[in-house]
């Protein structure tokens, strides 16, 4: 394992040679605190979360645990198939689970609190309420694994089944919806000791193509020898098991298996499973093995098997891409044991010139009629919002164009979709919303109809230029404009959290203001009168103080571009003049450069950073420029990213202008900075402009030839792009970043695309041109930082970083900066 911190080379060069200190004499060995005002803030305990109970008479109030210590993200764990799991406890690694530690319900009528009676230091995860509200169930880490329990609105709470198998992501249990019971995925009873990794091999590792086009992204995590395929078949083989709620007796259902999914129909009688199979892949994840959907009944009795399908090695790289068959089965929420399913018309290929991309298929219990097609989709099918017999809406999605499109679909009456509208989905000022969707008594996801049954409530985000207001509205389903029953009013961002009643008249509201914590409130939608229902304090009280605001500007070319400039709090203008300043940003890509220059105020919104945020700079005297826009636009069918670099200097210099003319930054002291995409980013902006004193690079790849078959947005293989993929690699340009740069990556980075050999490989290629650069691997940690040690030490290095080369004032008046 390497050591905390890798690497500390502090290189100068002439450029900024005569204002850079000497450098340390050896690497750090020891996790440095953080700045001490920031430190205390990742001491405070996160606010709690609340869910509400399907009746809507009940709120979950969910205590969440802290950073975990770096003792615990180190203990041992399992790589396998794309999933990290724990094997004392066969459930997900540490890295992978927020736990929580404190349970209360809160009675809406009365506000009466009533605290769950734990034993001390209990961790749990995955609440779930039962789809009569009566009980909550979740998943408790016990010493010898994990266990089901189930609390009951009186607060007290009991253990039901230990054994649960919970190395698959996802919940490992779901309600029957009488509420009576739980299907439960466990550890196979008597299994044995785990297989022993033979240290001595038996022979080479083999894997053979044989003309078979079968292209695949970067995966993390995968299965390597016969020895991990052993591994997974033990940690991951599970036995379902029907768990009787009032005597906690279990009752085995079927035959074990690798079951990733399970859900039972709305009626009780049926169980559907996703199960996966062998032969197993070494280049794909989990996701792609072989695979059979199947329903069984309730006791385990097979009774249909929709599809077995092999390997899923042959997609194409295209984001649309799927495989062949039925996919994405269900059960159709509003009927007792309907199945449904999407499959393609176009053999997966979404470059297929064809009328209709995807079919949406349906089949009633008992399976032995032909399924009917409910619905032809133009795109790709995303999903089904099931309302009754009269109205449901299939949603599908094209990724080349962003395009979405609504249907309205009668399944008493298949076969005909109406197209309820066509946008692109990243148009935030046209979002109409989406239906409401609450659990119906069977425990599944329905739309909220009005009690006409003409129209169906409606919730959005209402963003706006001035802000984002949410709003809680309805629309008719045989078309027409919505009704907007309430809108969020300033200074509050308010989001509508659950209806409390079947006519819209009450509603369960998140707000929040620029200066008020985010609290739950009970609204009278007429009249528009409030109760409070939560008191959730200010978990940093100290940054009450910062200011924010809202700044806007154009890019060269006229596109309108936006950013929100936080500034520390007791900052004086005419005191403290300009500020060193932090740019924090992320690119995104857009068809359309008129949805790309929408600007949405944030000044509503309550900010509060917590682990490795970048606002955590505010404290140490720096102004930051968060969020700024860095579009890249390829518009009428044009690729963006073969004009990325130039499109990413026009964005950096309008930012930079901008914030300068604000009179709150310095130019000559400003340094960019991001995370993941936002590395990357940072080191093409260090490379071709000199817009920045320095830079910060947290998990980023920098060389694009490490992802061939594309990554971020980008769909075409390097040898379609061979020139794009050279261009946009910062790697290819390391001779030319002159600024210092700092260089952070996890240890054990899960993230598709941001292996560690990114940021060592680039550290190399920097030392070797003489940059000034310092490289931190932060040990067991993944794509995002977990452990307190290590978000100390990633905040401590950023603080350090700024602190040594951008907030002393130049040796040299550097003059107005110019991109490249």
């Amino acid at each position: 394992m390497r050591a905390a911190v890798l690497a500390l080379l502090l290189t100068t060069t002439p450029a900024f040679a005569a204002q850079l200190p000497a450098a340390p004499d050896a690497p750090a060995t020891t996790y440095h605190r953080a700045p001490d005002a920031i430190a205390k803030i990742l001491e405070t305990p996160p606010t709690p979360s609340v869910a509400v109970s399907p009746d809507h008479q009940t709120l979950a109030i969910l205590g969440r645990e802290n950073l975990p210590t770096i003792a615990n993200l180190s203990k041992p764990i399992l790589r396998l198939a794309g999933y990290r799991i724990d094997p004392a406890t066969n459930g997900q690694a540490e890295v992978r689970t927020q736990w929580l530690n404190a349970l209360s319900f809160k009675d809406l009528a009365s506000g009466r609190e009533v605290k769950v009676a734990l034993p001390a230091g209990t961790r749990f995860t995955n609440p779930a309420w039962s789809p009569d509200g009566s009980r909550l169930a979740f998943v408790v880490q016990e010493p010898a694994g994990l266990a089901l329990w189930v609390a009951d609105r009186s607060g007290a709470a009991r253990p039901l089944v230990r054994g649960i198998n919970a190395a698959f992501s996802g919940s490992p249990f779901t309600w029957t919806p009488d509420s009576r019971a739980i299907v439960a995925r466990t550890v196979v009873a008597n299994r044995g000791a785990a297989p022993v990794e033979n240290v001595t091999p038996t022979g080479p590792v083999v894997q053979e193509s044989n003309g078979r086009r079968s292209a695949a992204r970067t995966y993390e995590d995968l299965l390597a020898n016969a020895g991990d395929e052993a591994l997974f078949d033990h940690y991951f083989t599970g036995q379902l098991v029907r768990v009787d709620v009032g005597t906690g007796a279990a009752t085995p259902i079927g035959a074990p298996g690798l079951f990733t999914s399970f859900s039972v129909s709305p009626d009780g009688r049926y169980l559907l499973t996703e199960r996966l199979k062998r032969p197993y892949s070494y280049l794909l994840p989990a996701g792609y093995f072989p695979t059979e959907i199947a329903v069984t009944t309730i006791d385990g009795q097979p009774v249909k098997t929709l599809v077995d399908r092999p390997l899923a090695d042959d997609l194409p790289v295209d984001f649309d891409a799927t495989v062949k068959g039925p996919r994405e089965a269900e059960w159709r929420s509003d009927a007792p044991s309907t199945l449904v399913w999407a499959e393609a018309l176009d053999s997966g290929d979404p470059k297929a010139n064809v009328p209709f991309h995807d079919r949406v298929m349906m089949q009633a219990a008992p399976f032995s009629a032909a399924p009917v097609e409910l619905a032809k989709t133009a795109n790709r099918y995303a999903t089904t919002m099931w309302g009754d017999g009269g109205f449901a809406m299939v949603v599908d999605r094209a990724w080349k164009t962003r395009t979405e499109q609504r249907y309205a679909v009668s399944p008493d009456a298949p076969g005909t979709a109406r197209v309820l509208l066509t946008r692109n989905y990243q148009d935030q000022y046209g979002d109409p919303g989406f239906p409401t969707l609450e659990r119906n008594a069977a425990g599944k996801q329905v739309m909220r109809f009005t009690p006409d049954r003409r129209a169906v409530f409606v919730e959005g985000d209402g963003a706006t230029k001035a802000g984002a207001f949410p709003f809680f509205a309805t629309m008719p389903i045989a078309g027409g404009a919505q009704t907007r029953l309430w809108t969020a009013k300033a200074p509050y961002y308010e989001s509508v959290v659950s209806m409390l009643d079947d006519t819209g008249a009450r509603i369960l509201t998140r707000r929040e203001s620029a200066k008020l914590a985010p609290n739950y409130v009970i609204r009278t939608v007429k009249g528009d009168k409030a109760k409070l229902v939560t008191d959730f304090a200010d978990p940093a009280p100290s940054l009450a103080g910062v200011t924010q605001r809202t700044i806007t500007y154009k890019r060269a070319d006229g596109l309108p571009l936006s950013g929100t400039l936080y500034l520390p709090a007791g900052y004086d203008a005419e005191r403290d003049g300009p500020l060193p300043t932090l740019l924090w940003a992320y690119p995104a890509e857009y068809t359309d450069p008129k949805v790309a220059g929408q600007t949405v105020d944030q000044g509503n919104r309550f900010t509060r950073p917590r682990g490795i945020s970048h606002l955590f700079l505010l404290t140490q005297g720096y102004a930051v420029l968060d969020d700024p826009a860095m579009p890249i636009v390829g518009e009428g069918g044009a690729e963006a990213n073969d004009t990325y670099v130039k499109q990413l200097q026009a964005d950096a210099q309008a930012a930079v202008d901008a914030v300068v003319a604000t009179g709150a930054a310095d130019r000559n002291r400003i340094a960019v900075g991001g995370h993941s995409y936002g590395a990357f980013m940072t080191a093409n902006l260090l490379a071709h402009t000199n817009l920045f004193r320095a830079g910060i690079a947290r998990s980023g790849a920098y060389n694009r030839t490490l992802t061939p078959f594309g990554f971020q947005a980008e769909q075409r293989t390097y040898w379609q792009a061979t020139p794009t993929y050279t261009e946009m690699s910062p790697f290819t340009y390391a001779d030319r970043i002159k600024a210092p740069i700092l260089l952070i990556h996890g240890g054990a980075d899960d993230n598709s695309g941001t292996f560690p050999i990114q940021s060592e490989r680039m550290y190399a290629a920097l030392k070797g041109n003489a940059a000034t650069v310092r490289y931190v691997v932060l040990p067991n940690e993944p794509h995002g930082y977990r452990a307190l040690e290590s978000t100390e030490e990633t905040l401590w290095q950023m603080t350090d970083w700024l602190d040594r080369y951008v907030k002393p004032a130049p040796a040299t008046p550097a003059g107005k900066a110019k991109a490249k």
